[in-house]
């Protein structure tokens, strides 16, 4: 048995069908005596300033929700990755009812919330743990006032030149722990659209190239289907921990990504003449670099926890999610079977019996 006496709901509440779902979790934790406090993740730009509302974007989730023992969320993956950010704050499990359309983290439908729900508490669920990502910095990551300017006319006549910052190890050492969390990816990306990023990357604080891109991507296994892999960067599997580096549309030869060991860290330093870099962190804005900055992301020392009801077939969802189709060629040739292995009632032999032990 698992002790739950504290649900942080998050719902996707522009979905009829997530505020459907929502009170069935309601109706349960009432049934159960759980306490369920809804976590609103979301804010509104037009209700002031976009750099006030990226800024306060998650300010005082802890204090308003005290302390929760699981975290579910209603919606795609986006709604998912929102609750993610909240379930690392109390070490929780995040269960995600799947109201998307391409994610690969929700998996639960709608209509298992409840048995959901039971296994959690009963203590059946299986719970994966995936690879998280962390960052240092040269400096705390923040928003500028003007950001508005920024992202409408780059460096247009209207914004000042960017400012130098120190970046050099002498002057900043390690830098200062950057507070938030990615299951997805970490993303540096221009701010001016005439304009390239110019970003020196470094592996494991050697220089590995300067680069001149649209973008670079870091992201974790977890990640690697997301922006990395519509970049063109691998599909990692999930239990592989592994950081994925991309670059989104450089202006080099050598366009590959690269599959580092979770041991390894990528730093990113804003170049000197360099336009201002945006810092997004499982698509949410979360700071902008100046000439001089630096950030190094890694591995995280905790991992996300994610409640499923049944042991999870990626490679499946991988297809069905994106569509794949066989080759023509090779269809015209025969038809596979869709699982390959004997039945069973057929002895596994020792030597492989541990690549199936979760099968």
């Amino acid at each position: 048995m698992v002790s739950v006496r504290r649900i942080g709901l998050v719902v996707h509440g522009g979905r009829p069908a997530a505020r459907d779902v929502a009170e069935r979790v309601r109706a349960w934790a009432g049934r159960r005596d759980v306490a369920v406090i809804d976590v609103d993740v979301w804010t509104d730009p037009g209700s002031g300033s976009m750099a006030e509302a990226f800024a306060t974007m998650g300010a005082g989730i802890d204090d308003a929700t005290g302390a929760l023992d699981l975290v579910v969320t209603v919606g795609g993956d986006g709604t998912f990755l929102r609750g993610v950010r909240v379930a690392a704050r109390h070490d929780a499990p995040v269960l995600g009812v799947d109201l998307g359309r391409v994610g690969f983290l929700t998996e639960v439908r709608p209509e298992e919330v409840e048995r959901a729900l039971d296994a959690c508490v009963d203590g059946t669920a299986p719970v994966e743990p995936r690879l998280t990502l962390r960052m240092r910095a040269s400096r705390p990551l923040s928003i500028p006032p003007e950001i508005e300017g920024l992202l409408r006319y780059g460096r247009g006549p209207a914004l000042p030149p960017p400012v130098q910052r120190p970046g050099d190890p002498d002057d900043v050492g390690y830098g200062v722990p950057v507070d938030e969390v990615a299951v997805n990816d970490v993303v540096f990306e221009k701010l001016a659209r005439d304009r390239q990023a110019s970003l020196g990357v470094y592996l494991d604080a050697k220089l590995f190239a300067s680069y001149s891109a649209d973008a670079l991507i870091v992201a974790s296994s977890t990640g690697s289907t997301a922006y990395s892999f519509a970049a063109g960067g691998p599909v990692v599997s999930p239990r592989l921990d592994a950081l994925v580096f991309t670059p989104v549309a450089p202006h080099m030869v050598f366009d590959r990504s690269l599959l580092l060991a979770a041991d390894e860290t990528v730093g990113v330093r804003v170049l000197e003449r360099s336009g201002r870099v945006a810092v997004s962190v499982d698509g949410q804005l979360r700071g902008v670099l100046e000439p001089g900055d630096w950030v190094a992301v890694h591995a995280g020392a905790t991992r996300a926890r994610l409640v499923r009801l049944r042991p999870t077939d990626f490679y499946g969802r991988l297809r069905a999610r994106f569509g794949l189709a066989d080759a023509a060629a090779a269809t015209a040739d025969g038809t596979p079977p869709a699982d390959y292995r004997p039945s069973d009632d057929v002895p596994m032999p020792d030597d492989i019996a541990q690549l199936f032990r979760d099968l």
